[in-house]
C-alpha cells in the first residue's frame, strides 16, 4: 500500500487497574493508504475507544510502532503531539462540541484562533471556504441553537476541515443523528473523500452506516477480526433519496 497516512505495528495498549491489568489492544497492525474512506467498528469493549484515542494522539501505545503521516508518535513529547494533533488530525465528534453562543463562523474558526502566523481576514476566509465546503456557506451567522442536528455536524466537520489535515478522525458522527441527517453527513463524507480526496477514519457500531465506507475494520477484545474491503459500498447520497418524504 502507497503513501501511507496511519501505519500501526503490532500495537498493544495495557491499563493497571488496581492490582489488575487490563489488556485494551492486543496485537493490533493494520495500514490505512492516504484518500481511503475506513471504518472501524466494534461493541462496546471491544478496544475502538482505545484504538480512537491512540489514532487521535490523545494517548499513546504499551508497545509497538504507529506511523501518522510518517511519523513515529511513540516517540513524541506531549507538545509534539498536541501539535501533531492539531495541525495533522481534524477531529468530528458525535455530540459536535459547538461553543453555544457562536455564530457557525466563529465556531470554524476556532482553530485558528491561537495561530499568531494567520491574520484574521485569512482566518475568515479559510471558515467561510470550510462552510461552503460542507454546504452551509448560508448559515454562517446562525448560532447551534438555531441549526438542526444534522447542520451543527456539518459545521462540526467544517471546523474539521479549516486546518487542512491529513485526515478527518470522526467518532460515532451520526450517533445522535435521526436517519435522514445521518445518511446527510454520510453523502457528506463521501464527497469529501471521494471528490476532495480526503482520508477519514470512521468509527462506529451501527452496521448500516459502515456499509458507506471503502473498507471496514471489526474489533473484538481488543484484536482485529475482520478487515475487509466493501465490495457493496453503498452511495450515500442515493441511500438518503430513497427514503421517504416527510410527512
Amino acid at each position: 500500500m502507497n503513501n501511507k497516512i496511519l501505519e500501526l505495528k503490532n500495537i498493544k495498549r495495557e491499563f493497571k487497574m488496581g492490582s489488575e491489568i487490563v489488556r485494551a489492544l492486543k496485537d493490533v497492525s493494520f495500514e490505512v493508504a492516504t484518500g481511503e474512506f475506513v471504518t472501524i467498528m466494534g461493541a462496546s469493549g471491544s478496544g475502538k475507544t482505545t484504538l480512537l484515542n491512540m489514532l487521535g494522539c490523545l494517548d499513546k501505545q504499551s508497545d509497538g510502532v504507529y506511523l501518522l503521516d510518517g511519523v513515529d508518535v511513540g516517540k513524541l513529547s506531549r507538545n509534539e503531539l498536541a501539535h501533531l494533533r492539531n495541525n495533522k488530525i481534524g477531529f468530528v465528534f458525535q455530540s459536535y462540541n459547538l461553543l453555544p453562543r457562536t455564530s457557525a463562523l466563529e465556531n470554524v474558526e476556532l482553530p485558528l484562533m491561537y495561530n499568531r502566523s494567520i491574520k484574521t481576514t485569512d482566518r475568515k476566509e479559510r471558515a467561510i471556504r470550510a462552510l461552503e465546503a460542507v454546504n452551509l456557506a448560508d448559515r454562517q451567522d446562525h448560532k447551534p441553537n438555531q441549526l438542526s442536528g444534522g447542520q451543527q455536524q456539518r459545521v462540526a466537520i467544517a471546523r474539521a476541515l479549516i486546518n487542512e489535515p491529513v485526515m478527518i478522525l470522526a467518532d460515532e458522527a451520526t450517533g445522535n443523528l435521526d436517519t435522514k441527517a445521518s445518511f446527510s453527513i454520510m453523502a457528506l463524507l463521501q464527497e469529501l473523500n471521494q471528490n476532495h480526496g480526503k482520508t477519514i477514519v470512521f468509527v462506529t457500531h451501527e452496521p448500516d452506516i459502515a456499509e458507506f465506507s471503502s473498507r471496514t475494520i471489526t474489533l473484538k477484545d481488543g484484536r482485529i477480526i475482520k478487515d475487509h474491503i466493501n465490495e457493496n459500498k453503498k452511495n450515500a447520497k442515493e441511500a438518503l433519496a430513497a427514503l421517504p418524504a416527510d410527512d
